[in-house]
């Protein structure tokens, strides 16, 4: 995969199923921990591939939110944005690229409810009709990872 468009698959409009932990610090396993909800992103590139954008809506939760995505070919990486539709803030990027296998890693400094963590967001399973994304933080200068939110795409047709 060539990091440069690495986010050219990233088009149209996917239905999406997310999972996320009720508190994204809690380590602790089982079903209880986790919600799902469903959501719908829609999808385009720009730059030759080159930058991404998309906006997301999660219909059952009431907001939405969107992501940019640049790529700095003086560093070969790409940075990520999020901004939430509920707070209007634009969050600080991740930056990273795709591996040769074609999965992202992406990471970044950033705050969960007034604490410092580190964000990394991982890019796998990407096909021509369908991508998993996942977000973890650590607490612990990337020693260990909390996975707490995951996204399955899947592109619609027609």
């Amino acid at each position: 995969m060539d990091n440069s468009t690495g986010f050219g698959f990233f088009t149209g409009t996917y239905d999406v199923v997310n999972r996320w932990r009720k508190d994204f610090l809690d380590p602790a396993e089982g079903d209880g921990r986790w919600e799902e909800f469903p959501g719908v992103t829609r999808a385009s590139a720009h730059f030759d591939g080159r930058a991404s954008f998309d906006e997301i809506e999660f219909p059952t939760k009431g907001f939405a939110g969107l992501a940019l995505r640049l790529y700095d070919p003086a560093a070969d990486a790409w940075s990520l944005y999020w901004a939430s539709g509920r707070t209007g803030t634009l969050f600080p990027p991740v930056t990273g690229g795709f591996r040769p296998d074609g999965t992202g890693l992406f990471l970044g400094d950033d705050e969960y409810r007034g604490r410092a963590v580190q964000a990394r967001f991982l890019w796998s399973g990407i096909t021509a009709t369908t991508a998993h994304w996942e977000q973890a933080f650590s607490v612990d200068g990337g020693r260990s990872w909390i996975t707490n939110w995951q996204m399955d795409f899947t592109r619609r047709t027609g």
